[in-house]
């Protein structure tokens, strides 16, 4: 029989009922983030799995070339284009903390087209819209980029997004409501 689902329809592991690889999944994540959010309770159930996404994770909240604005455009439209509860609530949250304004937020969720003074973001928002819509990257489009990120920039900003498309879709398979918390651990 399976287990009572605990985060949407994932049914989190014990600590104690893991194995001793999950259990040291389970430290790494803890030591890296403090605590298990989002799909790092899922996560942790495949540990080789936790060895590549908790450092990458690690790596987009600190020491990267994006500021806090550019990186939340960028994950607030793939989380949105998958459908994600969860992370969607989430970011809708962190955009609007990082200062982007209400209604381009809103816009951004809705697949609203919306403008961005600032060339940096406004970049991001385009590569990111052309990017998660299956778009040919214009050749005016990679100048900007080019010139207003540079390629460490543009390689940020591609890896984050493909970062939050793997977590927008595991979270979108297990139906994990906004807000949801897990088990108490």
């Amino acid at each position: 029989m399976p287990e009572t689902p605990t985060f949407g329809r994932y049914a989190e592991i014990p600590y104690d009922r893991m194995t001793p690889e999950q259990q040291q999944a389970y430290r790494s994540l803890i030591e890296t983030r403090g605590r298990l959010p989002g799909p790092n309770k899922i996560y942790v159930h495949n540990p080789n799995l936790v060895k590549v996404m908790g450092p990458l994770g690690a790596y987009f909240r600190t020491g990267y070339s994006l500021s806090e604005r550019e990186r939340e455009i960028a994950v607030v439209i793939i989380n949105s284009k998958f459908h994600s509860a969860y992370p969607t609530n989430a970011h809708e949250r962190a955009a609007k903390a990082a200062g982007l304004p209400n209604d381009k937020v809103e816009a951004m969720l809705s697949g609203l087209p919306t403008s961005f003074e600032d060339e940096r973001e406004q970049v991001i928002y385009e590569m990111a819209t052309c990017l998660s819509n299956s778009r040919w990257v214009s050749k005016g489009l990679y100048d900007r980029a080019v010139k207003a990120l540079g390629h460490e920039g543009i390689t940020d900003a591609i890896c984050l997004m493909g970062f939050y498309t793997s977590v927008s879709m595991t979270l979108a398979f297990y139906d994990v409501p906004a807000g949801a918390e897990g088990m108490e651990r």
